[in-house]
């Protein structure tokens, strides 16, 4: 169940967080507002009312959450840059102050023995640009490439590992075709669009990147799901081609230099702003490839629903976490070797994987956590067996170092390795942070005694 051994030497074992899900100081140091400032603002989008406000005031508890990232075992850790706590209108200006608290970052964790990777979008897109459009228009993804160079510039003489986009799965089809994310739209032309130029932003910035840090390595990282038909009707069976296309090929081909999926093209009916050279740019050559794997897509066909006309469904006897996810570590093993087997990826990173449930503090203040523990061993031992099968992977990062913010969900999901009393700010590692911390040792113990 727990044998690691396959994994390689060197593998990297991360904890990943984001900006706005964790630091707090929204209006600190020249930071502007983001769209999910304003959109957590708004009344009825997020549960409870929450905020990223306060949020793990991560702003000013650096120094105690490198120890807790060392505590959990991690070499690695998976953070992300805020865009408007740098270029605070989205262009123009830099703020030194943004800049100065990534460079305390970096420096604390290169002091502590931990290798940063950094994200420079996840999500919150200053909104000063969404009132110009946002990742509508062309015009974002040239500010985005102009805000990278900025943020290479500063720290790339220690940072090397770079990813530029943080799920744009995300920030296209749940930020503006569902509207349950921000911007919030509901609009199929618009879902689309984003898509594209949030794929040429990511391209223009990896231009922007090995301009100023050659040596750098750079990777962007998507949420990946295997799609598969609940029944095997012609219908259902169409629909997870449809599924697979929304969740996955939209997101791999045209940055992999196979170009937009036809057949998804056809299906959205909306035509995508290509000017001449943009393919070759989205295609640009990476040096790894980032997944973020929660739950498979069981579909059946949904002929009257939203695009892609496929409806998620559960199989009886499934486990759920309380996001009310299907907890099935297998299709992270398909996953990985779909990447290798059909799209030829030579590094893979698992970037994100974790699970929600609804902890109970001990009466002596220790927090007890048995699923999510055992979602932590069953999706190692998928990596394991993955490596076994041939999979490059070089590393994986547990989602999520703290309790945090999550999205529209407010604070009532919480997926961390360590318990936040938001209260109080006060941290406490649970039995799957401990747990992580020993199946590291385990797995590096015999290339150790070896080497010995």
């Amino acid at each position: 169940m727990n044998d690691l051994s396959a994994l390689p030497a060197g593998f990297t074992w991360g904890v990943a967080t984001a900006a706005y899900q964790i630091e707090g100081a929204v209006t600190e140091d020249g930071r502007a507002p983001s769209i999910w400032d304003t959109f957590s603002h708004t009344p009825g989008k997020v549960a409870g009312g929450d905020t990223g406000d306060v949020a793990c005031d991560h702003y000013h508890r650096v120094p105690e959450d490198i120890g807790l990232i060392k505590e959990v075992g991690a070499n690695a850790y998976r953070f992300s840059l805020a865009w408007p706590r740098i270029v605070p209108g989205g262009d123009g200006p830099v703020n030194a102050a943004g800049l100065d608290f990534y460079d305390r970052l970096v420096d604390g964790l290169l002091e502590a023995g931990i290798t940063p990777f950094a994200t420079l979008y996840h999500w919150d897109l200053p909104q000063a640009l969404q009132d110009r459009g946002g990742w509508t228009v062309r015009e974002t993804a040239e500010h985005f490439a102009a805000y990278a160079s900025v943020v290479v510039e500063r720290l790339g003489d220690r940072v090397k590992d770079w990813a530029t986009l943080n799920e744009p799965l995300c920030s296209a089809w749940i930020g503006h075709l569902e509207g349950t994310m921000a911007p919030g739209l509901t609009d199929l032309t618009a879902a689309v669009r984003a898509s594209y130029h949030l794929h040429l932003g990511h391209g223009l910035a990896v231009r922007a990147i090995r301009g100023i840090s050659p040596d750098a390595r750079v990777g962007i990282v998507n949420n990946l799901s295997p799609v598969e038909a609940a029944t095997d009707r012609e219908a259902d069976r169409a629909a997870a081609v449809r599924g697979d296309g929304h969740t996955n090929r939209w997101w791999l081909d045209p940055i992999l230099g196979r170009g937009y999926p036809q057949d998804m093209v056809d299906l959205y009916g909306v035509e995508l702003p290509v000017r001449e050279g943009d393919m070759e740019l989205i295609s640009a050559p990476l040096d790894w490839l980032g997944v973020n794997y929660y739950f498979r897509q069981v579909v059946t066909a949904d002929p009257s629903g939203p695009v892609p006309h496929a409806k998620q469904v559960y199989l009886p006897g499934s486990r759920h976490t309380h996001m009310d996810w299907e907890v099935h570590a297998q299709g992270l093993e398909q996953l990985l070797l779909r990447l290798t087997e059909e799209y030829g990826v030579e590094r893979v990173y698992v970037t994100e994987n974790g699970s929600a449930y609804q902890d109970v503090v001990l009466p002596d203040g220790s927090v007890h956590d048995p699923e999510r523990t055992q979602y932590l061993e069953e999706h190692l031992a998928a990596c394991a067996r993955a490596v076994r099968k041939g999979v490059p992977l070089a590393g994986y990062f547990a989602w999520s170092l703290l309790d945090n913010f999550e999205w529209a969900y407010g604070y009532d999901k919480r997926f961390g390795l360590v318990h936040v009393d938001y209260a109080t700010q006060r941290r406490t590692v649970k039995t799957s942070g401990r747990r992580y911390a020993e199946l590291i040792r385990e797995a590096s113990a015999p290339r150790s005694r070896k080497a010995a």
